[in-house]
């Protein structure tokens, strides 16, 4: 049977770096494998599903490269979950309960109270007939929970191994509301088994529900996929990442702090496990590297100063034909490869190649503070065309006329050309300054 793997967001909330580190392994894993990789938004929770959210998540991923072969929307499929409940509740697996809210927190506050666990004590399937339409006739409508077989629940998971459940430990689950909504619990079970998802990669807060969710898979006659549960991403100071807080959310690390994408994909791809972080250029070449073998159950944290790093180094390495894009989206729609290529070594992000821009190709107030010296180096500056031996042909010249070396002889002129201190090699930029502009500059004047 050929790979399946699904990433399930709800669209409440921005896509943090957490939630699509878990896209991007599944995404990993089924392109190993040859498999296909299928979006499904689980927007059954309308209060909060947004259609901007959900926008944000189909563009998050683009921008990533997260390609889906497939695509699927809870909220078209309710007709199917109710077929699935109908039988459920025929065979005796769905039962009706009426606490209300208030009433099962308090028996959940008496059980904590006793020091045991605040299990489900099945009240509801004590009731009669009559029992029901009287509470009924109350006014109370329903929910429905899922019957447990109090049997042991195990599997081998991909990333924590052996794991073994006992069913009498676990609480029937509610699945359906009150307002006869279906909660994820079921939607997710039927979905996976009406799409034949072979795989279900997660963060390990599922791992409990992976136990009720198996028992509800035999149920509905569905294959139970294989699971892997990976340990949840946290940010650099171990606190948990969050849709609703918008932490690390993906859109602002694009947006805001001008990310490139396999910057973060790969650091997401490797946070957690063995190999170590390095740049990579493509998705093709984390797919070569991807073994969710090498997950470790260790709890990654998530360092944007790392990021930020990795950003740069990516930088430094990606081809002209790579930004040409984004250096038009700045406005330096004139930009060439050799700017690039003289500026990238400096740059942290993209963004910054705007300040080199500048310094090549607008006014700029040089820091002329050693005229007699920069006065003599400008009557040595050679005839144009110029190249990138240029700078050592001029200050070797420079040099031996004046007996400079070293900082005195290359700081004044680097002040004097870009009104810095430093930057990207003078022997790029100079061609880019040109002579003209130069020669303004190195007699002090804005050019």
């Amino acid at each position: 049977m050929s790979v399946a793997v699904r990433f399930a967001p709800s669209p409440t909330g921005l896509l943090h770096v957490g939630n699509v580190r878990l896209a991007l392994v599944n995404w990993l894993f089924a392109r190993k494998a040859g498999g296909n990789f299928l979006l499904r938004l689980d927007d059954t929770d309308e209060e909060r599903s947004k259609p901007e959210y959900a926008e944000g998540i189909e563009r998050d991923l683009t921008w990533l490269g997260l390609t889906w072969d497939r695509f699927a929307r809870e909220s078209d499929r309710y007709g199917r979950y109710d077929e699935v409940a109908v039988a459920l509740k025929a065979s005796g697996r769905l039962y009706p309960c009426y606490e209300t809210p208030e009433e099962l927190n308090l028996k959940r506050a008496s059980l904590v109270s006793q020091g045991r666990p605040p299990i489900y004590d099945r009240a509801a399937l004590r009731l009669s007939d009559a029992d029901r339409a009287r509470l009924e006739a109350e006014g109370r409508t329903p929910h429905w929970r899922f019957k447990l077989e109090h049997t042991p629940v195990e599997w081998i998971d991909l990333v924590r191994g052996p794991v073994h459940f006992e069913g009498a430990a676990l609480s029937d689950p509610v699945l359906i509301r009150e307002d006869g909504r279906p909660l994820y619990t079921l939607t997710s079970v039927v979905d996976d088994a009406d799409l034949a998802i072979t795989h279900v990669i997660r963060g390990e807060d599922h791992v409990a529900n992976t136990a009720v969710q198996i028992q509800i898979f035999q149920a509905v006659g569905g294959a139970v996929p294989v699971f892997a549960h990976l340990p949840l991403l946290t940010d650099a100071t171990g606190q948990g990442l969050s849709k609703r807080l918008g932490s690390l959310s993906v859109a602002s690390l694009r947006e805001e702090e001008g990310i490139e994408p396999m910057a973060l994909a790969s650091l997401l791809a490797k946070l957690g496990t063995s190999d170590a972080i390095e740049p990579r250029l493509t998705l093709d070449e984390l797919v070569a590297e991807f073994d969710i073998a090498k997950v470790s159950r260790a709890t990654p944290k998530f360092d944007p100063e790392e990021l930020l790093r990795l950003n740069a180094r990516i930088l430094h390495l990606l081809p002209f034909e790579r930004v040409a894009g984004e250096l038009a989206a700045l406005g330096l729609d004139d930009a060439d490869s050799a700017f690039w290529e003289a500026v990238r070594p400096n740059l942290s992000r993209v963004a910054e190649a705007r300040d080199w821009w500048a310094v090549t190709h607008a006014p700029v107030a040089p820091a002329a503070d050693d005229p007699a010296f920069l006065a003599e180096a400008a009557a040595l500056l050679p005839e144009e065309p110029w190249d990138l031996s240029t700078w050592g042909t001029w200050t070797g010249a420079v040099k031996a006329k004046t007996g400079r070396k070293g900082k005195d002889l290359f700081l004044p002129l680097r002040r004097a050309l870009t009104g810095r201190d430093h930057g990207p090699e003078l022997k790029n930029l100079l061609p880019l300054i040109g002579r003209t502009r130069a020669q303004k500059r190195l007699a002090g004047e804005t050019a």
